[in-house]
């Protein structure tokens, strides 16, 4: 039987230098890019995929926690537009996909220790987005990620279908869900 998980809101979290540790642990753990050329440069990523949304939507970011309190994986969202939003104007493929944006403006990034995955956990989380996003008025939800990675399936198996391409030679894939 597998250690049982809750999720908790991270706005809610007891935020311990311990605590970020173990979300940036799971975060550059589950990054494809694993070497940076300068501590600055590190910093930099992490801000980019992870901190500006803890910072200015922790409404919408959510903490999956084992039986001992350990975080083992989380979810962050947006709910408005990013192709809209002059924060999220440093990622160019939001621009490219700004028809798909409109219609599906809030986004997330869910990351799970690799020791828990394929437990159901990152839909728990998923889902406790989707309900905030649908009550807060987002018409939909996507995702952008490489069109041959592995969490295409995933992102499958809770609701998302494939919307758009964009990138080089269509490398990125839009995933979407209704709300």
């Amino acid at each position: 039987m597998s250690e049982p998980v809750s999720i908790c809101r991270y706005r809610d979290l007891d935020l311990t230098p311990a605590r970020v540790a173990e979300i940036d642990r799971i975060f550059f753990e589950s990054s494809n890019t694993k070497t940076f050329p300068s501590d600055a440069a590190r910093a930099a990523f992490r801000e980019r995929w992870l901190g500006r949304y803890l910072s200015n939507d922790p409404a919408f970011a959510y903490i999956a926690k084992d039986g001992g309190g350990r975080i083992v994986g989380y979810l962050i969202g947006a709910i408005e537009d990013p192709a809209l939003t002059s924060r999220f104007a440093d990622i160019a493929y939001f621009a490219a996909l700004s028809e798909q944006t409109k219609r599906y403006p809030a986004h997330l990034h869910v990351n799970i220790s690799p020791e828990f995955r394929n437990r159901g956990i990152g839909g728990r989380l998923i889902d406790s987005f989707l309900a905030d996003a649908k009550l807060a008025g987002a018409p939909g939800v996507h995702v952008v990620t490489s069109a041959g990675a592995a969490n295409v399936s995933f992102y499958n198996r809770n609701g998302f279908v494939e919307v758009a391409r964009a990138g080089t030679s269509g490398g990125l894939v839009f995933l979407a869900r209704s709300l």
